[in-house]
């Protein structure tokens, strides 16, 4: 077991709009390039909060990190709900060893303002070399005085309130504690070593974690889903599916997450009764909540695909799949009209459609979905996805100049990953082949002529 100080990090995960919803803020490359070598000159483990990739689900696993870690580092830099409760938890808690950093314009939110925080700065949503190493030394040095001097208090609660309790926890519990934490690090370990091999050899590593996971329990579900992650990014569908399939049932049912990744990989896999299963999963899902632009999405693209299939052999019954898709896509959008994907996906298959009122639902649904793009950079953006989402949605607006322009900045984008170019490509060819009267048939021929060249 490990007797290391524990250093919990509550952040973001992945890449993040800012407040204004103009830039995106990548919360990945913030941690190893700054948060990740300032712990590393300390002899501490740090564990990252994991939330938004386990679902939400893993109460437990949060709370013993914010109540038991040494030192808690919270970055506060979007309006994110789940790292504000942790910060609200973590006060609650323990009277010092809480560390605030933020890279937001104009200082912290009006309820924490008073609080001592490390200011870093962005541009464009990005940490410069010089910013990441000025954050990397300014928070090593908040790390060692938080180590060498855990009395102190920045807690609210505790430097207001004369002796305020908070919260201790039995030495034994701390123990058991320690030993999921460092599980759950070598088992991370364990997949990242993975993620640099390449085909079967990836696959046969994830599957030694995954076999070494053994029975599959409430507290052993995290390291599950990052298996299935891991599993997902490989392509390894049979082997995702298996281990989805090897949980307790109640406890597969009561994840949304894990029923997500299941019907994911059911519908690429496509075997059998898959797709059917896979719908069967999704709308027990939507009928247990509201469907989400995930679920939605899910459920929509299940229906884009068998569309995609069947619209040479049976165009009746690829019609009925194509009005499926819709439905689903524009469900998807409503849920949350920030979430672009259902959005432009929506609009292609309107303009697919190409019937009158598909094509009214279009000039309507356009304008928002160009909003919720815009507002992420659009074609200005860094991320491929928002640059490739604007210029679908050119396309779909037969704005021909800004599809150029869009389509200039993707090659840079993908630049060294040009089988995002064909993903794009795959996409924009059932749109050429319905030969819809809105666009430009020129125009369309020659963009997928210039994404097929990479």
């Amino acid at each position: 077991m490990s007797l290391r100080p524990l250093v919990f990090v509550a952040m973001p995960f992945g890449a993040k709009p800012d407040a204004t919803r103009t830039v995106t803020i990548d919360f990945d490359a913030i941690y190893e390039r700054a948060i990740k070598p300032a712990l590393a000159r300390f002899d501490v483990d740090a564990i990252r909060a994991d939330q938004e990739r386990s679902g939400g689900v893993i109460h437990l696993s949060m709370f013993e990190r914010l109540l038991l870690a040494e030192v808690a580092v919270v970055d506060v830099t979007i309006d994110n709900a789940n790292v504000f409760y942790e910060l609200g938890v973590r006060h609650t808690a323990r009277p010092g060893t809480t560390i605030i950093t933020s890279g937001k314009d104009g200082g912290l939110p009006f309820d924490i303002a008073m609080l001592r925080a490390i200011q870093y700065r962005l541009t464009d949503g990005a940490l410069s070399p010089e910013s990441a190493a000025a954050f990397t030394e300014a928070l090593a040095v908040r790390v060692g005085d938080a180590l060498a001097r855990s009395d102190v208090a920045d807690s609210p609660l505790f430097q207001l309130i004369p002796g305020f309790p908070g919260i201790a926890l039995p030495r034994d519990y701390q123990s058991t504690f320690r030993d999921r934490a460092d599980e759950l690090r070598r088992i991370r370990e364990r997949l990242e070593a993975a993620r640099i091999l390449e085909g079967a050899a990836r696959t046969e590593a994830i599957a030694t974690v995954d076999r070494d996971l053994g029975a599959i329990g409430a507290d052993d579900l995290e390291p599950a889903i990052d298996v299935l992650a891991a599993y997902r990014d490989a392509g390894a569908l049979d082997e995702l599916i298996a281990l989805v399939e090897r949980m307790p049932p109640g406890l597969r049912r009561a994840s949304v997450t894990v029923n997500q990744f299941y019907a994911f990989a059911l519908n690429r896999r496509n075997t059998g009764t898959d797709r059917d299963h896979a719908i069967s999963v999704l709308e027990a899902l939507v009928a247990k909540e509201s469907p989400s632009s995930e679920t939605a999405g899910l459920m929509a693209r299940v229906f884009k695909d068998r569309f995609a299939e069947t619209r040479s052999a049976d165009p009746f019954l690829a019609s009925g799949y194509l009005q499926q898709a819709i439905e689903w896509y524009r469900r998807g959008f409503l849920a949350d009209p920030r979430e672009y994907y259902p959005g432009v996906n929506l609009c292609t298959l309107l303009a697919i459609d190409g019937g009158d009122e598909a094509l009214a639902e279009l000039r309507r649904t356009l304008p928002a979905v160009v909003f919720a793009v815009g507002r992420l950079g659009g074609i200005a953006s860094t991320d491929y996805w928002v640059v490739a989402s604007a210029f679908e949605l050119a396309i779909a607006g037969n704005d021909w100049p800004l599809a150029t322009r869009a389509l200039s900045r993707m090659r840079t984008l993908a630049r060294t990953q040009p089988w995002m170019l064909h993903a794009t490509a795959n996409n924009l060819t059932l749109l050429r082949d319905a030969a819809p009267k809105s666009i430009d048939p020129k125009n369309l021929e020659g963009v997928l002529r210039s994404l097929a060249a990479g």
